[in-house]
Order: C-alpha cells, then structure tokens, then sequence
C-alpha cells in the first residue's frame, strides 16, 4: 500500500513538472482584447465556410450558362441606305441623290421558341433590311414589331419551322454587386463570344433617366443588344453601351436590366407602343444651392421637391420635403434606383412607398398614373394634360396646358395658357401635342392656338 502512495505521488510531481515546463518553454502567450465599455471583443472572426458560388473563379461554373446562352444568341445585320446631299450640279442638271448602302452589326436575344427577338433600338435604327444569323448559320429576314427609344430596346420577328432555343428572363432586382455574369455577343462580327465579369454596380445613370447595370465583362462593338446572364443561364440585362475614349472596351459596359426590358417588350406586344407609369414627383438636384443648403448631399433617398398637380402622388398624400427611402421593399438610395425600379410598372399599378418624413417613417400606397406632362418637340414647351379644375376655368373641353417654356419665348407671355390646335389640327392632350409638335418643320410657318385665362383665344406664328 506504501508503494502504491509512493508512485502516486511521483506520478503527481513528475506530471506537474512536465505541465510547468511545457507553460514555460514552448506554450505562448495569448491576449483578449476587450473594449472598455463592452463585454465582447470588438474585432470579431467570422466562423461561416466560404461558399463556392463567392469563392475564386476556378470554383465556378461557367460553362452551362455559355452553352445555354450561345444557342440564344444571334448576330444582327443592319442594312441602310444613306441618301446623301445634292450639290449644286445636281440642282442644275437634275441628276439624282446618290443611294449608299451602309451595313451595321449587333446582336439579339431570343426569347421564345416562336422567333421572338429582343435587341437594342440603335441597332436596328433606320433599317432598310434586317438579318438575323443563328448560332448554327442559318439567317433569316427579320421584321420590326416595336421600338423604344427611350429604353433603349427593340423587338423584332423572325419566321421559324421549328422551336428555336431561348432564354427566360431573370429578375435583375435580385442581381447583386460582385455577382458573376457572362455577356455574350458577336463583338467586331466575332460570333458567340462569351466574356465573364462581375455585376460591378447597379442603377447607374448615364446622362439620363435610365438605371443600367453596369459590368466589368468585356463588351465591345457588335455586342450591343446581346445577352448579360447569371451563371444559371437566366436573362438579366441587355448589353447596350461602353464608357471609352476609344470606341473599345477599357473596362466599364452596361446593360439594360431584363425587369424593364422585359417590360417594354411586353408593352410593345400588348399595346403598340410602352405603357410608362409616373409617380408624379420632382426631385431635387442634390448640386443645387438650395440642396447644399438643406444638406441633401448627405442623406440616402430621394428628396422630394415638389408634387405634381392630380398625380398619384399627390393622390396618396405625397408632399414636398419626404424623402423616400423605399418602394416595394426596394432600398431606395438615388434617383437612378428610384426610375429604374418604375420603368418595369405601368400606369394603374400600385406601388408602396416609404418615407422619411420630418424623422418620422410613413408609408404611402400610390396608383402610377399616365405621363401627365410632356417637353415639346421642336420648341421646348413644357405642357400637361388639363384637369377638371383647368378645363373649368378656362372654359375649354381639351387641349394641353403650358407650364414653362424655354428663354427666348418669354416675350410672349405663354405660361398657363392652353393649346387647342396646331396648324388647325386639334389638341385633345399631350399625345396629340407630341406627334404634330414633332411634324413641325424649321422650313414652313407654323401657327397655334391658345386660350388665355380670360377664355379669350390667341394665335401665335412661328417662322
């Protein structure tokens, strides 16, 4: 029993001297950072496994949204004929312009079985004659369904004896910054060339009301109107422009995200031409004195200057100073996000609508009403559709109202006036204005009619 104490108590010292040793020499020491006024530490390490689909490029797949894509791809053959100038021989001696044919190439999208084809509208601009070239060579002659400019986007019409291959659209909301993507196109007539990147911002703007997504996947001429896809193959912009000094790639394109483009191919096949619905607001310019003063240029949302007369907005109770923060559970940050985001609604859809109001969050349902208000071709005016209130006042049962023209009219004393006629074509509202407003020409006289707010008619001549 002694024995069995005395090692005991060996063991006991020699695993005491072993711990003591190891402690000294070899373990090191560590420290715990606390903040002074916490009880956790302030630097944290993340536990989460890194996934595949964030992980390097060799850990993602490529390849089947390529295939998948490249079958849906075609090549846009643009023929158009330039009638140049007479020169003063032609005017003497009767001889004819000369007609100059002149080829442009870009690309398309199939987007269903039957031959449908989205592309961009400056692609097939002024076409005389359109090709399309499928990935397996074989062309047809393409008709143009519709058009819009503003947008961007095109759709056009091929004949098929059987099912073509195609994409579906994706929902480019959900497309997120450092996402991969592919663009696929036929860049300097270079068929089915696929390029990958990243979605490296969202709702920019380029000069207009537009929210492209922007890559850094390499998209050069003859890539206009071609496929941006997710790595599922899904349909999330039309590429449609480089920022260069070259007229190459340097590193930045857009595309049209795939919510309005789906939007405006829908419109055009629905009604004829896009259906746009307003909100019905101004905003304020974030460079202006009165929003550096109102340190606008500081905060994220939408300012909202001023609230359009019988708008949705002002319906919902909308006023001059919110600032809206979202839209449908969409963040709202700039005006760009705030205009991409309504371009995929129509009039008579209702959106929500957060703001920020004096500290205070409110949220407001809005009906999208139609374009009430329209700058005018060939002049500049500003005009809007008349309401019950104006059409009262002024003792009139249609026309257009002006509510700002540009400087050099200001002689004339022609806001608040209404238009009734051009040219003794009548004026019901601004579609009317748009369409005989743009049939002036700088060559001819023009006259219009108006009534002043004593109900008395006035005629203006242009020359």
């Amino acid at each position: 029993m002694k024995r069995i104490a005395s090692l005991f108590i060996v063991s006991l010292f020699a695993g005491a001297i072993t711990l003591g040793a190891y402690k000294l020499f070899f373990e090191k020491d560590t420290y715990k950072w606390i903040a002074a006024d916490q009880e956790t530490p302030f630097l944290s390490t993340s536990t989460l496994s890194t996934s595949a689909s964030g992980a390097g490029i060799n850990e993602v797949d490529f390849t089947i949204a390529a295939e998948k894509t490249v079958n849906a791809v075609v090549h846009v053959k643009n023929l158009t004929i330039n009638k140049g100038s007479n020169n003063l021989a032609d005017f003497f001696y009767g001889s004819e312009r000369k007609q100059t044919p002149q080829i442009g190439t870009g690309s398309g999208v199939i987007i269903s079985p039957d031959g449908f084809i989205v592309t961009n509208n400056h692609v097939i601009a002024q076409a005389s004659q359109l090709e399309i070239t499928l990935n397996n060579k074989r062309t047809y002659e393409a008709e143009v369904i519709g058009a819009d400019a503003d947008s961007d986007i095109a759709l056009l019409k091929i004949d098929v004896d059987k099912p073509l291959p195609y994409l579906a659209f994706g929902d480019s909301d959900n497309a997120k910054i450092g996402e991969w993507v592919l663009a696929v196109g036929n860049p300097f007539s270079l068929t089915s060339t696929v390029t990958a990147g990243i979605v490296s911002a969202k709702a920019r703007s380029l000069g207009r009301n537009q929210s492209f997504i922007q890559t850094d996947a390499a998209v050069n001429p003859g890539n206009s109107g071609g496929a941006l896809v997710n790595t599922n193959g899904d349909l999330i912009g039309i590429n449609t422009a480089i920022t260069s000094q070259t007229g190459s790639y340097v590193g930045y394109s857009f595309a049209v995200p795939s919510n309005i483009a789906k939007k405006v191919v829908e419109d055009i096949m629905e009604f004829g031409n896009v259906q746009r619905g307003r909100l019905g607001i101004s905003a304020a310019n974030i460079n202006s004195r009165e929003a550096m003063e109102l340190g606008l240029d500081e905060i994220e949302g939408v300012y909202i200057s001023q609230v359009s007369e019988d708008s949705g907005a002002e319906e919902a109770g909308l006023k001059s100073g919110d600032i809206i923060k979202k839209v449908d559970n969409i963040l709202i940050r700039k005006f760009s996000e705030l205009t991409g985001y309504l371009s995929s609604k129509r009039p008579g859809d209702v959106i929500e609508v957060i703001v920020d109001r004096e500290g205070n969050r409110v949220s407001k349902r809005v009906t999208l009403k139609k374009q009430n208000t329209l700058i005018l071709p060939n002049t500049g005016f500003m005009v809007k559709n008349l309401t019950k209130e104006d059409k009262k006042n002024f003792g009139v049962k249609q026309g257009v109202k002006i509510i700002d023209v540009p400087e050099g009219y200001g002689r004339y004393n022609l806001k608040n006036k209404i238009i009734t006629e051009l040219d003794d074509k009548e004026i019901k509202n601004i579609d009317d204005a748009k369409t005989l407003f743009g049939e002036i020409s700088k060559y001819g006289r023009t006259s219009f009619t108006m009534i002043n707010e004593k109900g008395e008619k006035e005629r203006l001549i242009l020359q």
